[in-house]
């Protein structure tokens, strides 16, 4: 039996020595976060860099996707605060030391962008024709008018005004995707950064949460987006990403535990918990190995034209993400520094 000495006087419930206050909607909203944010980072870069035509999916699909994926987590981000009615008031003022003001204002941002980037593909993702819901077409009937003097269009906008905005959007839609994806990298950064500000936990008290967390965001998304397209082509190539992508959070995990390990005693005894301790079976069995090395081998096979389902590696690596992001916020609540 482990005998220890505690002298601070700091015995509260629920917060120390264990501090069990963020739940699983903290982590969802996180997973959610970082997926949204590889979503749109891969949609603005495939339209600056001109290949828009090719990864359809990417462009008008993965924005719709990634809008939902924001608007659930933040439904779980008010169902955790005490006082969700009071949430405006983080837009009151701007705090450039505060992580959570950053993540508020990007959201902020970063919600009427994507919006704009759907409503200017809606023509190409939405034909009316072909919608079997009689009740949509009645209400679209408010907004919308069918157009026969265009075949190539299946409708067209009721008012001027709508038309001419979109028409300035679809015209030039780079300096909309720049913006997007700087913003979609700041989303990303920022899921990992929320967890790196609180000093008071050792295992989130690193620089490297920001790069990683991003990392995994954009393995996630491209992993979903090669599920979501039908393109072979399309697909292949986010494989290859995502190669790159596993590899690189494969090397970030390994530095970041190799930095731990050779660091003060509550590093070592922060890894530790990983390496034989309490969190060694769940961490390398869902994030490690189903999450990262199975998924990299079943890719690599496919590039080598086995045949391999793609929904096998795409699922493993989006639960690999959604376990990373579980484990980590539940260990860092747990671990603490040593009295």
């Amino acid at each position: 039996m482990k005998e220890e000495l505690i002298i601070s006087g700091r015995m509260n419930p629920h917060i120390d020595p264990v501090m069990n206050i963020w739940h699983w909607s903290i982590p969802l909203y996180l997973f959610l976060g970082g997926l949204a944010a590889g979503l749109l980072f891969f949609a603005a870069y495939q339209t600056i860099m001109g290949k828009d035509k090719k990864f359809l999916t990417s462009v008008r699909i993965g924005p719709i996707v990634a809008f939902g994926a924001i608007v659930i987590g933040l439904m779980a981000l008010l169902y955790d605060l005490h006082h969700p009615l009071y949430f405006w008031q983080l837009y009151t003022t701007i705090r450039l030391d505060s992580p959570m003001s950053w993540g508020a204002w990007t959201l902020m941002l970063i919600m009427p962008l994507n919006m704009i980037w759907i409503f200017s593909y809606l023509k190409d993702i939405y034909p009316v024709h072909k919608c079997k819901l009689g009740f949509i077409r009645k209400i679209a009937a408010w907004i919308i008018t069918t157009n026969d003097t265009k075949p190539e269009q299946d409708w067209d906008w009721k008012h001027k005004i709508i038309r001419d905005f979109e028409k300035y959007i679809v015209k030039d839609r780079k300096p909309l995707a720049w913006a997007m994806a700087i913003l979609a990298i700041v989303l990303g950064v920022y899921t990992g950064i929320l967890l790196s500000a609180f000093n008071a936990r050792p295992l989130w008290n690193t620089a490297i949460l920001g790069p990683l967390f991003l990392t995994s965001g954009l393995s996630t998304g491209a992993a979903l987006l090669m599920i979501m397209t039908k393109d072979h082509f399309e697909r292949i190539s986010y494989s290859k990403i995502d190669i790159l992508l596993v590899i690189i959070e494969l090397f970030f995990i390994t530095h970041w535990f190799m930095g731990y390990q050779a660091g003060s005693e509550i590093k070592v005894h922060t890894v530790s918990y990983f390496l034989g301790g309490e969190f060694t079976v769940t961490f390398w069995v869902n994030v490690i190995i189903l999450g990262l090395t199975i998924p990299l081998i079943l890719e690599v096979m496919e590039l080598m034209k086995f045949k391999i389902p793609v929904i096998v590696p795409g699922l493993l690596i989006i639960w690999g993400g959604l376990a990373f992001r579980f484990i980590m916020v539940d260990a860092g609540q747990v671990i603490r520094y040593l009295y």
